[in-house]
């Protein structure tokens, strides 16, 4: 039997310092610095935050998804499961461990398809901590439908030319480079006919209209641009992965990020799931404490159990990655993650916000933010709706029609089944009557 729930006691070592590091050094900095996350570090930020990174790396967990050839550990998505589900506590965690969307993934594209001087200017300082990055590619008219996207770049000479609108570039504001994901041959299938670069965000013609927030925070003090490409000129070697790419480039990024999403949303759920218990058990009303009311014993239970399966559900499905080293073979369980990730966020985090009264839904508490980040991740890499129609499709595979006019489990013919099957033991039975 290779059934096995137990972490090997040298990295849970590591994961008990890193709970204990995230709790007392790094959450403390979501308060300092609220937001200040995917601001390039300097001045007092700098002096705080470095020697966190610092004792990071002396333990080995700075950037562990990334090969040692590349400063990481290598770590599987198993491990980085255990670390991410810490790290999802705290806003800060991530950057302070060198694991950040969307710097993760921006830089697992740049590793595998970079050129060595794209790797030179992009990858080395992006590894390094020393600067952000943000995967331009949602267009304001198109959602979740790349193949209705027109921005596009049209060679002129050895440039290119980028013009058109992108939407929901998450911090494109701070970051010092784009990774824009346009049309290059409108005349093929989009699949063919889209490809990806690299585009510092100084280049001229790069207008950010707007920052767009989330629900509640100020106007054009979000983290979300809508970009317009007007006329921005890159050079050849601006181009990532070669001509007509995009889109397998897009599925190597998107399917670690989808579950690196649902690892810290583990952490995140679990963290609003203590709060529920912690106050169930500190407040009384009508006579005794919260956890003895059998409705909030149902809220604590239901959130108890969502949050187990959940976590077991993503915990397989990167052990599936680590076992098959392809995507595309666990792409199925990658989207049923997707699928469940919103819902599991936003109901214990509703239901403690319930549990807190009115103080649950203040700007004193983090639920309602909570409750914003679900629908985010409901959208994010793609839209619930469109993930549960790719596991759907995904699952169908698996089973064919039957040729009859009585489904396969029909009981009656079943039973007339197991009748003939039996009938010599049923004969001797009605005898001995």
């Amino acid at each position: 039997m290779a059934w096995d729930f137990e972490t090997d006691p040298q990295y849970q070592e590591l994961l008990d310092w890193a709970d204990k590091f995230v709790t007392e050094q790094v959450e403390p900095l979501d308060l300092a610095w609220p937001h200040k996350q995917f601001t390039p570090l300097e001045g007092s930020r700098r002096e705080a935050i470095d020697p966190l990174k610092a004792q990071v790396r002396e333990k080995g967990l700075w950037a562990t998804h990334l090969g040692p050839e590349l400063g990481g550990q290598g770590h599987g998505q198993l491990k980085l499961a255990l670390l991410n589900e810490i790290l999802g506590r705290s806003q800060w965690a991530p950057i302070v461990f060198g694991c950040q969307a969307p710097d993760t993934g921006n830089a697992e594209i740049i590793a595998h398809y970079g050129t060595e001087e794209q790797k030179k200017k992009y990858l080395h300082p992006l590894l390094e901590g020393e600067l952000f990055s943000c995967y331009s590619m949602t267009e304001p008219h198109a959602g979740a439908d790349p193949t209705l996207f027109t921005t596009s770049a049209v060679r002129d000479g050895d440039d290119w030319v980028i013009n058109g609108w992108k939407f929901f570039s998450s911090n494109a504001a701070t970051a010092s480079f784009l990774i824009v994901m346009v049309v290059t041959n409108p005349e093929v299938s989009a699949y063919q006919g889209m490809s990806m670069f690299l585009v510092p965000t100084d280049t001229p013609g790069v207008k950010i209209v707007r920052n767009v927030g989330l629900y509640g925070e100020p106007d054009n003090e979000g983290s979300h641009a809508l970009i317009h490409y007007d006329n921005v000129r890159v050079p050849a070697e601006a181009l990532l992965g070669g001509e007509g790419q995009a889109f397998v480039i897009a599925q190597t990024r998107l399917g670690g990020g989808r579950i690196h999403h649902a690892m810290r949303t583990i952490g995140l759920a679990q963290k609003a799931l203590d709060m529920m218990c912690e106050r169930a058990l500190s407040r009384e009303t009508q006579g005794s404490r919260l956890s003895d009311k059998q409705f909030v014993q149902g809220y604590i239970a239901d959130s108890y159990a969502q949050l187990l399966q959940f976590r077991l559900m993503v915990l397989y499905t990167a052990w599936e990655i680590d076992k098959y080293n392809d995507y595309k073979k666990v792409r199925k369980d990658i989207a049923a993650v997707k699928v469940a990730m919103p819902t599991v966020l936003h109901d214990i985090a509703w239901r403690a916000m319930q549990i807190h009264g009115a103080l649950g839904v203040t700007n004193e508490m983090p639920f309602l933010g909570m409750v914003t980040g679900a629908a985010v991740m409901g959208l994010a890499d793609g839209p619930t709706e469109v993930h549960k129609t790719t596991v759907a499709r995904q699952v169908l595979r698996d089973y064919q029609p039957t040729t009859d006019t009585w489904p396969t489990e029909w009981i009656p013919r079943k039973r007339e089944a197991a009748k003939a099957k039996f009938a010599e033991y049923l004969e001797a039975e009605v005898g001995n009557l």
